[in-house]
């Protein structure tokens, strides 16, 4: 987004790097070119009043594909072409480019053909280069292959030198990243289709324009396809099957209709319909981009074939895209995108993030020929669930949980419930529980530093709440020397992300962190599946469902009689929930702040909308835009300017999920004395206020 399409474009789906695609399956009657053009015009004129900027069609969908031996007959060959001249027509009105399949005969030759229309001219004809001529299929009777063509343009529809091919790349020359390619059903069942090639030559949304018949199991085979081309391609794949209306003389037809982006499934149609459909889905063209700049090996892959990639055409067009107007995403992101919003997926992710951990302090006591582990035990989120992997760890080597050295460290600040659920979370994980004060090291330290505390001043600051975290990381270090063990790090992705940890001998620091790439929305939910599925018992399961009902709060400023907290992290440096959405899509995907901020608006913007995983009702909260805005400011300032050095120092531990980490050994690496300032300028383009 840049300062020209702030304001109302703010709210548009095209200002940020989507584009609306529909895939239409229309009814059609086997060689009644009249129908099935009314029909298509009627699905294009729909796709265009919901703001769709490229319409699919199946193959041969002008004259039907079940023609067979009609597809010899003069008649329906000049009625499809006048057909071809009413779509064209009607087009000049309608912003999507819109793509039909037809048989044209070129060169006293028939091919199978794909025909993009866009504002009143065509922009080229895709040609089918693989006839099945097995089973049930006899199209090389009929047809004839591209690479059999001896023209590369024809005229059509009073249009001269219409590019004509199989090597066809149509570019939308006012849309970043927006260059289309499109395929003809077979295509892609063959072991190297046609678009592999085209997406190294940078097509970045792949259309099959498809009949197939269905058979029992089938769809399920198309949709592996689909899902697999897209993801090997990097590429957002769209595939239009035949519907209602073609001859079952001898077949069935299910109206199968997909779109896929980097082999995630995002619209589906409805099979067996009786009547006519439209799927939509708004594909992420930034997203594509940004995975193959990043997949180092997909342009390796392209100058090994650099002559296939050379070889292909390019079409230029300007894409007539909807501006000045309210349109928000159709498509739903989650909320957590580190968390699947499917219970059974959620419980997978669970129980392989908690075993990553597992296995990864496994292998770290056994590497260091140690048996114990010390931890200091808070009571909230991060501690407890470090715990939990340890003890997990201990029982998996076969070793007592006793070897777990645990202790609860109170400081001026703990509140009665902290202090108290970490006492029973030790106690019913049968670890070796100890309580250490730290207040007269604190004082003493305090002291020492004439801080102002010791005369008896109120005064809290950085100083007085790092010399706890300082103090408490120091007594575990030293505690490990005696006991033969290693410090566990508690500290998680989120606070890593924000720099939101004491830098050094503080909580930042520690022999192995098992929580080093969980973002604190998965550490939640991790610790809520371990209660859930009882992983140790009844009564560790009660204790931790009490834990995660606990205020988040560093507890280093006293507060209210030791009941309720003077601090809440969340009013410092915004509501986790919404920051792990902002890293996620600032360290997986790269994207403008402006961007990102349009998509959380589009996601939480309305309680009341799309799924909220295992969270309850009185806990889902939305955000106004001003609101995203102030706190995504908080994250780029905290992200890019201060909080890097943390990063590049910290403990080994696990890479977790796919949305990656922070250590400088694995997925990120960045200066230490950056600048904001371009992230910042540009989160200044996002409004206010609706």
């Amino acid at each position: 987004m840049t300062e020209k399409t702030k304001g109302n474009d703010f709210f548009n789906i095209y200002a940020h790097g989507f584009i609306r695609t529909a895939v239409c399956i229309p009814e059609v009657k086997v060689a009644d070119v009249d129908f099935n053009v009314r029909a298509t015009i009627k699905l294009a004129r729909r796709a265009a009043a919901n703001h769709a900027v490229f319409a699919l069609f199946p193959e041969l969908g002008i004259s039907a594909y079940s023609n067979e031996d009609l597809f010899h007959q003069e008649a329906l060959l000049l009625a499809v072409r006048d057909g071809l001249g009413k779509i064209i027509a009607a087009s000049r009105r309608l912003r999507p480019v819109i793509v039909v399949g037809a048989p044209l005969q070129v060169e006293d030759r028939l091919f199978n053909c794909g025909i993009a229309i866009h504002r009143g001219r065509i922009l080229g004809v895709a040609v089918k280069s693989y006839l099945p001529n097995y089973r049930e299929f006899y199209e090389r009777r009929q047809f004839t292959p591209a690479e059999e063509a001896i023209v590369t343009a024809i005229d059509l529809c009073g249009q001269e030198g219409v590019p004509f091919g199989a090597d066809l790349i149509f570019t939308a020359r006012n849309i970043p990243h927006c260059r289309f390619y499109l395929e003809l059903c077979e295509d892609v069942w063959v072991p190297i289709p046609p678009s592999s090639f085209a997406a190294l030559a940078g097509a970045t949304l792949i259309g099959n324009l498809s009949a197939s018949n269905i058979t029992i199991g089938k769809s399920d085979y198309r949709r592996s396809l689909a899902a697999n081309q897209s993801a090997r391609c990097v590429a957002a794949y769209l595939y239009a099957a035949a519907g209602p209306g073609e001859s079952t003389t001898d077949l069935a037809w299910d109206g199968h209709a997909m779109i896929h982006e980097n082999g995630n499934l995002l619209a589906e149609s409805a099979r067996f319909a009786p009547e006519a459909q439209i799927i939509y889905a708004d594909v992420d063209l930034d997203r594509l981009a940004q995975d193959r700049m990043r997949l180092t090996s997909f342009s390796q892959n392209a100058r090994t074939h650099r002559d296939r990639v050379r070889a292909f055409r390019r079409v230029g067009f300007d894409l007539d895209v909807p501006r000045g107007m309210r349109i928000l995403l159709a498509r739903e992101y989650p909320r957590f995108p580190y968390i699947p919003a499917d219970p059974g997926k959620r419980d997978q992710r669970c129980y392989e993030a908690y075993n990553i951990q597992v296995q990864g302090l496994a292998k770290r006591l056994q590497a260091a020929g140690i048996g114990n582990v010390v931890i200091g035990i808070s009571g909230g989120l991060d501690s407890t669930h470090a715990l939990i992997v340890a003890a997990r760890t201990m029982d998996l080597l076969k070793l007592p949980r006793s070897n777990i050295k645990a202790y609860t460290m109170p400081g001026f600040a703990t509140t009665d419930k902290t202090y108290t659920n970490s006492l029973r979370l030790m106690k019913v994980l049968g670890v070796e529980a100890n309580e250490l004060d730290i207040r007269p090291s604190c004082l003493q330290m305090l002291e020492d530093v004439r801080h102002p505390f010791v005369k008896g001043e109120p005064v809290y600051d950085i100083t007085f709440e790092n010399i706890q975290a300082g103090e408490r990381t120091s007594h575990l270090f030293r505690l490990a020397n005696m006991r033969r063990a290693l410090v566990l790090g508690t500290g998680d992705l989120s606070e890593l992300a924000l720099g939101w940890c004491t830098y050094g001998v503080g909580d930042h620091m520690s022999h192995y962190n098992v929580n080093a790439s969980v973002p604190k929305t998965l550490i939640q939910h991790l610790i809520r599946w371990v209660a859930d599925t009882v992983v140790f018992s009844p009564e560790t399961s009660a204790v931790l469902i009490d834990i995660l009902d606990t205020e988040i709060s560093p507890e280093l400023i006293p507060g209210t009689a030791g009941t309720q907290p003077a601090q809440k992290t969340e009013a410092v440096i915004g509501p986790y929930e919404l920051q792990d959405f902002n890293n996620f899509y600032v360290t997986r995907f790269g994207y403008l702040p402006t961007k990102i901020a349009f998509m959380a608006y589009c996601t939480w913007r309305d309680a009341g909308r799309g799924s909220w995983p295992g969270i309850p009702e009185d806990k889902r909260r939305q955000y106004a835009i001003g609101e995203i805005k102030g706190w995504l400011e908080v994250y780029l300032y905290r992200f890019f300017k201060t909080s890097q050095f943390k990063r590049s120092c910290i403990p080994n531990g696990p890479k977790v999920g796919s949305g990656g980490s922070l250590s400088p050994r694995g997925d990120y690496r960045a200066p230490s004395d950056s600048e904001a300032a371009v992230w910042l300028e540009n989160a200044r383009l996002i409004p206010e206020e609706e």
